[in-house]
């Protein structure tokens, strides 16, 4: 029997009908991205819409400690895996309120705590890839109990001050990441170009103890500017910013900040990206932002 050739039209009206389906999926797509409640900063400064749980790591492997928060919720999917690691002298606890914030905006959030409160910014940095190589292993597991909330397809980074500086190095290392957030890092090493994940350096205007102009801003300039990355400065606050001890002005922006970013880009949900230009948001004292709107 000769092989038939479909008509000029209907090879048109198939092709319409694979670009319709293909936009189809490509909403669909997008539309997981999308979790929870449109965003507004009210909402940014406070405790998200999912209640959240807690479970810790009982033989950490390769750092000290770790303690898991994480949404109950999955009937939205699964959620991005967040490691944290803590400052020079700090301890996890400083840092609960952070990771409980972030957690329950729609996060799965690993605070750990490192071998011992001196180890240096590349030790740390060491520490927070460990911990994320077990957590993603033990995610995996049937009876572990974040693992039906956790995507670890979707993984980022974050830390203050040698965790900060950790968190540099570490992504510099891992270009699979997507998103790092070092909050006024200090670092041993001076050359970022490397990084290739979205970045946002996260400094305050008062640090003393790692001043703007030699770390944070420093740490910026040498990003690659092919780099999605943002350098955000908060208003009148010093370099233990991120820490519950600090005003809860202080802390709000720095939830701000860091759930924005980690929506953008470890959700993909452009509905966070206003919030990150700055733009009549008067917490911040020096704004700049390179990032696809």
């Amino acid at each position: 029997m000769p092989q038939m050739t479909p008509a000029p039209h209907a090879r048109q009206l198939t092709r319409i009908t694979l670009c319709v389906s293909a936009l189809t999926l490509s909403l669909s797509a997008l539309a997981t991205d999308e979790r929870g409640p449109a965003p507004t900063l009210a909402a940014l400064q406070a405790n998200g819409p999912f209640a959240i749980a807690t479970a810790t790591i009982a033989k950490p492997d390769g750092y000290g400690s770790g303690t898991v928060y994480f949404p109950r919720d999955t009937s939205q999917g699964r959620f991005g895996l967040v490691v944290m690691a803590p400052g020079f002298l700090a301890v996890p606890g400083y840092y609960q309120w952070l990771a409980e914030r972030v957690a329950s905006h729609g996060f799965v959030v690993v605070n750990i705590g490192t071998k011992t409160i001196f180890d240096v910014p590349d030790a740390r940095g060491r520490e927070m890839a460990a911990a994320l190589k077990q957590v993603v292993a033990l995610a995996a597991l049937p009876d572990t109990p974040f693992g039906s909330a956790t995507d670890t397809s979707r993984r980022a980074l974050m830390g203050h001050s040698a965790g900060g500086g950790g968190t540099l190095t570490a992504t510099r290392d891992d270009p699979t990441l997507k998103a790092a957030i070092p909050m006024t890092p200090a670092s041993t090493s001076s050359d970022f170009s490397g990084i290739t994940v979205p970045t946002l350096i996260l400094a305050c205007e008062k640090d003393a103890i790692a001043p703007n102009k030699t770390f944070s801003a420093k740490y910026y300039a040498t990003l690659n500017p092919g780099t999605e990355r943002a350098y955000l400065e908060i208003a009148s606050a010093d370099h233990l910013c991120p820490l519950d001890m600090a005003k809860d002005s202080v802390n709000n922006t720095v939830g701000q900040s860091v759930i924005s970013w980690l929506k953008r880009f470890v959700d993909g949900d452009r509905r966070y990206a206003p919030f990150l230009t700055g733009a009549a948001l008067p917490t911040y004292a020096k704004v700049d932002v390179h990032i696809a709107p």
